[in-house]
């Protein structure tokens, strides 16, 4: 009859780690404690009690995790074992008697708060009740009640569920923003070749809108009135004992009016005045503009060319509103153009445009760029990527310990032991892989990485079991 006993303890102890739906399991666990403490020191153990009630449900004998609502067999011609309505249904772990024993006080018996629903429904009671299955409400004893929204998690849950855990720590919460961009001349090296007084033009040059031009080389002859006037006045000064020099009496007339540094000092060499005087190029460049034709009476104003030096570029990015507040002046940027695969151009961005763009709510980003080699060409699509963020170290934590919900910032904070507090936070800069925290979170705590979205339904299950108090419970 022993032997028959500690057989169907040990059966049951197996089915109650099988599974989860297990009955009995507090009671066989203490009885098995019980069976084998006994053999140690030579005491008789009493029998489990039966138990008693109508059948709820038939469990696999093995104690898998199968179940059937009608009496059925295994294939090789068990029975399904049939579990009572006396037989607990828990989803706890298994407290040491020791733990019962501190749990309990001195006078031996606890006080009853309310009875809670078997199936963490959030339903209470004020007396003992079931559900609609047939289970026994589970009572809350005093000192036992859930602690705020505080969760608690057993060690094998934990390992179940993927719970993982870091620490808050202080770093450089930086992103990097990717826009699009174009190539834009630079505004400062754009020259406008234009007349000074009214001149007829002369043998213009044979280059046209595209060419490149180099500094000092002739674009155009121009013959003019006035500085023809200008220039013999400057011829007769100089015959006259004059000194030469480019900023005193006739030639700083000439100067004022646009006639070439060279073509004064050939003045003063002769002491005569050209027919034509020839017009250089002021810079190095690509012609953007040509307006000059041989013979044309070219007025005091008139474009006659547009040169563009391209050693130095613009690149003009536009970025979205969202992230314009995150860039800063200096922040390191990366290029790439899109004929020029892998070949990643650095720079830094030089101005950030004071306004909006109102139909894209973009900002304008410039940043400078060399191009010597003339890569680089107007209106050219490129890719910018822009560091973004302060570079001031901030607490911060992994972007995926944070629960956003619209209204609320939440990351739940390891109190050890298998505790875990949900803390609302402050957010600030959002980085790649990390987000800073102005407020609620201190550089050193452990926060929850993984599976917080679990732990967030379990405290808002706690909470809600809490609003129901005793005296709002429904018998």
């Amino acid at each position: 009859m022993k032997t028959f006993k500690f057989l169907f303890l040990v059966s049951s102890l197996a089915v109650a780690g099988g599974g989860g739906y297990v009955a009995g399991t507090r009671g066989l666990a203490t009885n098995f404690d019980q069976l084998f403490s006994g053999r140690a020191l030579g005491e008789t153990v009493p029998p489990a009690p039966m138990p008693t009630g109508k059948v709820i449900y038939y469990r696999h004998p093995d104690g898998t995790p199968e179940y059937s609502a009608t009496p059925r067999e295994t294939p090789d011609g068990r029975a399904f074992v049939a579990v009572r309505q006396s037989e607990d249904v828990s989803f706890e772990p298994v407290k040491p008697a020791s733990e019962e024993a501190q749990a309990a006080p001195a006078t031996g018996e606890r006080k009853i708060l309310y009875y809670r629903n078997p199936m963490g429904l959030p339903d209470t009671s004020k007396v003992p009740k079931k559900d609609s299955m047939g289970m026994d409400y589970i009572p809350v004893y005093e000192g036992n009640e859930a602690d705020g929204s505080v969760v608690k998690v057993s060690l094998g849950k934990l390992q179940r569920t993927g719970v993982k855990t870091a620490t808050a720590e202080r770093t450089v919460v930086a992103r990097k923003v990717r826009v699009p961009g174009t190539i834009a001349f630079d505004e400062r090296l754009v020259r406008i070749v234009s007349m000074r007084a009214d001149a007829f033009i002369e043998g213009v040059a044979d280059v046209t809108t595209g060419d490149r031009v180099r500094k000092g080389g002739g674009l155009f002859h121009f013959y003019s009135k006035e500085i023809a006037k200008a220039g013999a006045e400057y011829a007769t000064e100089l015959r006259a004992g004059g000194k030469p020099g480019l900023d005193v009496g006739g030639a700083l007339q000439l100067r004022n009016l646009g006639v070439p540094e060279e073509t004064i000092r050939a003045m003063a060499k002769d002491r005569a005045v050209p027919k034509s005087v020839p017009y250089l190029s002021p810079s190095d460049g690509v012609v953007l503009e040509r307006n000059a034709t041989t013979g044309m009476m070219a007025e005091a104003g008139d474009v006659l060319f547009r040169i563009a030096d391209t050693s130095r570029i613009w690149v003009i990015a536009d970025v979205p509103e969202y992230d314009a507040a995150a860039i800063r002046k200096g922040a390191a940027a990366t290029v790439r153009v899109r004929n020029l695969p892998g070949r990643p151009f650095k720079a830094t961005v030089d101005l950030i445009y004071p306004e909006i763009q109102a139909q894209t709510r973009t900002t304008r980003v410039r940043i400078e760029l060399p191009n010597a080699e003339g890569l680089f060409l107007a209106n050219m699509y490129v890719e910018v990527e822009v560091a973004s963020g302060d570079p001031a170290p901030v607490v911060a934590v992994p972007n995926s310990a944070v629960i956003d919900t619209g209204d609320r910032q939440i990351v739940f904070v390891d109190k050890g032991e298998g505790r875990f507090e949900p803390r609302d936070v402050a957010l600030g800069a959002r980085g790649d892989d990390r987000t800073e925290i102005t407020k609620g979170i201190e550089a050193g705590e452990k926060i929850v990485v993984s599976a917080n979205f679990l732990l967030d339904a379990e405290s808002n299950l706690n909470a809600a079991l809490n609003a129901l108090t005793a005296s709002e419970a429904q018998p």
